[in-house]
């Protein structure tokens, strides 16, 4: 009933894991942490007794049912000579979007099991999404560190809720690592940030430059940003996993704002805050904010070329 009822509200999958401590995620991330390849997201080395265990999270948590939301686009940027927006961020954010959905899922729940106690995440909190993604049966985690789906490929958002319902978790999980010999994420990515199979050092990675941190970016990345002006898609751009399984959504609250997609380089230049506020109002680009992206922007290209118009 909850699996239909997901994909009913426009989910594209939906599995069910039982809440519990996730031992090899916690020994994993805090690997990571100490090797410092989180950079400046202090915010990571937070709660990880929560972010590793979902029932420390939210009290009486019996189970977590993970969802997945496709966001491969209809179109992408026009101008082969413009900045380079994340996939993701076309249209309207989906930490929202997906919330609203998932409200309504815990409503549903609510009206048909009874006293039922939930929280919904996305991608906001404390919360391994991926890993509860793949402990449901909805994917595998790749090289590049993404969930990647047999069925949908990379391109999806993650979310959770967290209740107090005790059910049964989805049968024959988990999904068999499907990456094989392949390399072409770690092969591709410009900064070098997958250092190895299964590990992205954040403190490299162009989407933490470009959105999380805050100072000056380091000239000697400059070449290497392949003109990427908030995230970078460009391990799952090379995934022949999105090759094979990547569709265009059907979501109508993540197509991109009139005239974005047709947005030329010296326009991207030249967008003043009004505009900035326009096309980015309900974006995830806010995060970044109007400095952030003229940042961005002037790193990219210091001296651009000026609108004849």
């Amino acid at each position: 009933m909850i699996r239909k009822e997901a994909l009913r509200l426009g989910f594209t999958a939906c599995g069910i894991s039982r809440a519990g401590f996730l031992e090899e995620d916690a020994s994993r991330l805090r690997k990571w942490l100490d090797a410092g390849m989180h950079g400046t997201m202090g915010y990571m080395e937070n709660h990880f007794e929560k972010r590793t265990d979902p029932r420390e999270l939210f009290e009486g948590t019996l189970s977590v049912i993970s969802v997945l939301l496709n966001y491969y686009p209809h179109k992408t940027q026009k101008d082969p000579e413009s900045p380079i927006l994340a996939k993701y961020a076309y249209g309207e954010d989906y930490h929202v979007v997906m919330k609203d959905m998932l409200k309504s899922m815990l409503e549903f729940i609510q009206k048909n099991m009874g006293d039922v106690n939930g929280r919904a995440f996305v991608d906001s909190a404390p919360v391994l999404d991926r890993a509860w993604a793949r402990e449901a049966g909805l994917g595998w985690i790749g090289k590049n560190s993404n969930l990647i789906s047999q069925e949908h490929g990379s391109f999806v958002f993650i979310g959770e809720l967290l209740v107090d319902l005790e059910l049964d978790p989805d049968p024959g999980k988990p999904v068999p690592d499907l990456c094989g010999t392949c390399s072409l994420c770690m092969e591709h990515c410009p900064t070098g940030a997958i250092v190895s199979p299964y590990v992205v050092d954040g403190s490299r990675c162009i989407s933490y430059f470009s959105i999380e941190y805050r100072d000056k970016l380091p000239e000697d990345l400059k070449e290497h940003f392949k003109n990427r002006v908030f995230g970078c898609d460009i391990c799952q751009d090379v995934c022949p996993w999105n090759w094979k399984r990547s569709t265009p959504h059907k979501v109508d609250r993540f197509n991109p704002r009139e005239g974005l997609m047709e947005m030329k380089a010296e326009e991207w230049h030249e967008i003043t805050e009004e505009e900035f506020s326009r096309l980015f109002r309900h974006s995830a680009v806010k995060r970044t904010g109007y400095k952030g992206l003229k940042r961005n922007l002037d790193f990219l290209n210091p001296d651009p070329p000026k609108n004849p118009d």
